[in-house]
């Protein structure tokens, strides 16, 4: 009670200024910004070495990049990780059948011997970082085009990369910032052996499904759980039975204390990307063309796979992974351009960019460079116009088929068979790497389902893009199917070797360089690609190089225009650092949006006659026993909980962390009222959705019965609060009073 009542005053305290701290930022700089001095006005209580140190232990060496597409926490002293549901579905439909539907069922280990491996998955821990601009800088200068600047760029990129492996041994890699006004180096240790170790029913880590995605209150247990083995000698190794847990320089402990309003609260992550510095024409050619262009074909694609897999249970199982990630970002850009249009983002940046103006009208003759930046712009933006459609049509519908990239996987094979130099070794090697490819495009595949996307987006394709930039394939489905595309996708699928996996590995075992070039997939997806390298790439690398340098003035200029004005680089998939607190809103008017749900939220959203809101017959056990054991708080569970952090992409499994450092909760998404966060960060209304850690361990305990795994945490127990002391009451007089 007492931690209560100090907390409600607390938010009283803070209420009128409280605001998101906008920004991701770099670790390297939490001593040399007044980032860690405002960490600690909200409360932080760590020192900046226990955050971020190349020579002890700290808070980075628990955090991973999972997968590239991820992140992933370390949360014991034998490697086990954290994540989010969504980051393992993959992994998750991967190891389920009909049979074992592992997706449907959950699955948690009940010894070391039954995690499950996962090939091709990894995690990648941090090991530094290190400003390189100055090296960058002696070989760049504005008077190189873009063409020589990044040509050089690349050759500098290699060179620093190379020295650090060299140097290290750890893995380098050299990322750019600020629209590449500056250069970082990070070294990086990659671990290759990834085992699944448990993960809810879908019921819980995906409740909600598509209709609460993106949305706040918010009920679902996003989370799983992974471990990292490593060798017998402790280094990063192959995948092998003989491999043991990692001995993780740092892993978070975990806090049962929970969460109030106001609360600190950090997330380390990596995020993927973000493009705050985006002009406004860039916002509005993402309104008028690429959004709705990009929501159009996911749409018709989305229909068809929810048809089929609603028909089929092992088809289900098997895109279930694919139309999650068809659908996560369908609903995003339609969030996002709702939010653009709400919060008035063009008018905002055309505000900045008035003052930018003014600015460098006021500048002496050696900032001329900056003149023309906003002019050239737009006038690029103007050009890309003509050719967007061709282009997200190629990216969203053709390679939205999943028969014709794989078919231009082959397109290897084909250079090794022209060439009659070529060795044998040559050929068998690129033959095993595509038998691989193979095994792998087949495993999860359905010609039936991708015969009727492959008619749909394609016909969708020759309506929308202008007649003069279409491929030359299209002109032969009208002469010869009179654009028929049904009987266009069924005259494909019956002939090409690559509809089927029996056909293609017959075709493997004797590589023709004539039945190749006769394929119709394979022919399709030829006529593609030359017409974009012939036709849109020149084009668009022109337009696109112009954009980029004077985006990269652009930005440089924004700085020198606010000396004073502490700016950060947008996400890269680099690791950052966000702080904010734990943080009610208000979405609109006269409607308040708590900071907490509850496992009786699951209970009012409960629907059996609707898959998304199905809830397993002992979680609600539970629910109606109120069986919490040591994670519920005061009669309630928590499930989920907001904080003002900034996040975006790539933050999924994120560790939600307090001022103490103690792991509180899981980061999962963002909320419907801030979709447009990436372009454009709103502090009264941008919030981070995460899983409350207590429901995650109540889960993995009461629910799955995996207390072996709770047992290897760190788990800190509430502190006792003292009581408050009575105070002395005097009795008033009536005159007193």
């Amino acid at each position: 009670m007492y931690r209560t009542i100090t907390a409600f005053i607390f938010c009283l305290i803070i209420s009128s200024t409280a605001r998101a701290d906008e920004g991701m930022w770099l670790p390297i700089h939490i001593k040399n910004l007044l980032l860690y001095e405002n960490m600690q006005e909200l409360g932080l209580k760590l020192s900046a070495e226990e955050i971020y140190s190349v020579n002890q232990s700290s808070l980075k060496d628990a955090i991973v990049s999972l997968g590239g597409f991820c992140t992933g926490e370390v949360i014991s002293d034998q490697g086990l990780l954290l994540t989010n549901h969504h980051c393992a579905y993959d992994a998750i439909q991967s190891h389920s059948t009909v049979e074992n539907d592992l997706l449907e069922n959950g699955f948690f280990a009940k010894s070391r011997a039954d995690e499950l491996p996962n090939e091709g998955l990894y995690v990648r821990f941090l090991v530094r970082m290190e400003d390189v601009t100055e090296q960058f800088n002696k070989v760049l200068s504005d008077t190189l085009t873009a063409e020589e600047r990044q040509a050089f760029i690349s050759q500098m990129t290699q060179e620093v990369e190379k020295q650090a492996s060299e140097a290290t041994g750890y893995e380098a890699s050299v990322k750019s910032f600020f629209a590449g006004n500056e250069f970082y180096l990070f070294l990086y240790e990659t671990y290759r052996d990834i085992r699944l170790v448990g993960a809810p029913p879908e019921s819980i880590g995906k409740f909600g499904g598509d209709t609460d995605n993106w949305m706040w209150p918010r009920h679902t247990g996003d989370f799983s759980m992974f471990r990292i083995y490593t060798g017998p000698d402790g280094k990063p190794a192959e995948y092998s039975e003989d491999n043991i847990p990692l001995k993780p320089r740092h892993h978070l402990p975990i806090s049962l204390e929970g969460v109030e309003e106001g609360d600190f609260a950090m997330v380390f992550g990596f995020p993927g990307s973000t493009d705050r510095y985006l002009t406004s024409y860039g916002v509005q050619f993402a309104l008028d063309i690429t959004n709705p262009t990009r929501v159009k074909i996911r749409d018709k694609r989305l229909s068809i796979l929810k048809k089929d897999m609603d028909a089929d249970e092992a088809l289900r199982i098997k895109y279930a992974s694919k139309y999650a990630q068809v659908s996560n970002y369908w609903k995003y850009f339609i969030g996002q351009s709702q939010g653009l249009k709400n919060l008035n983002i063009v008018e905002k940046k055309q505000s900045i960019e008035q003052d930018f103006r003014d600015w460098t009208a006021q500048q002496p003759q050696q900032r001329s460079q900056y003149d023309t930046v906003l002019s050239v712009m737009e006038k690029s933006y103007d050009q890309l116009r003509k050719y967007q459609e061709s282009y997200l049509y190629l990216s969203e519908a053709v390679f939205g088929t999943e028969i014709l990239p794989f078919a231009y996987q082959f397109s290897r094979l084909s250079s090794v068979l022209e060439n009659e130099s070529a060795s044998p070794e040559e050929s068998q090697a690129v033959v095993a790497t595509l038998r691989e490819a193979t095994e792998e495009h087949f495993k999860d595949y359905s010609a039936s389902t991708d015969q009727k996307v492959f008619a749909a987006l394609l016909e969708m394709y020759a309506q929308d893009v202008p007649a003069d930039q279409l491929p030359a394939i299209f002109e032969r489905v009208q002469k010869k199917y009179k654009s028929n595309y049904s009987k266009w996708a069924a005259q494909v699928f019956e002939n090409s070797v690559f509809s089927s996996q029996e056909e293609t590995k017959a075709f493997l075992d004797d590589p023709s360089l004539k039945v190749l070039e006769k394929d119709p997939a394979y022919q399709a997806m030829e006529s593609f690609m030359d017409n974009y390298f012939e036709q849109i790439a020149p084009m668009l690398r022109s337009t696109y190089g112009d954009l980029e340098s004077n985006n990269r003035l652009f930005v440089a200029g924004l700085r020198e225009m606010n000396p004073d004005q502490q700016y950060y680089p947008d996400a890269n998939s680099t690791l950052r650092l966000t702080y904010g607190s734990v943080q009610s809103y208000e979405p609109k008017d006269g409607v308040l949006f708590q900071h907490l749900t509850t496992l009786e939220g699951v209970a009012e959203k409960r629907d059996p006659n609707n898959m998304e809101f199905e809830v397993p017959d002992k979680l609600m056990e539970l629910y109606q026993t109120k069986d919490y054991g040591p994670y519920g708080m005061d009669g309630e569970m928590p499930v989920c909980f907001i904080t003002n952090n900034d996040i975006t992409g790539g933050n999924s499994g994120s560790p939600v962390i307090n001022a103490q450092g103690q792991l509180i909760g899981t980061a999962f998404d963002g909320n419907w009222e801030a979709m447009s966060g990436d372009i454009a960060f709103e502090d009264e209304l941008q919030r981070c959705i995460n899983v409350d850690i207590r429901y995650t361990l109540f889960i993995i305990d009461k629910f799955a019965g995996a207390n072996h795994l709770i047992e290897e945490m760190t788990i800190v127990e509430p502190q006792e609060e003292p009581e408050l002391e009575p105070e002395s009451v005097t009795e008033e007089t009536e005159e007193e009073r």
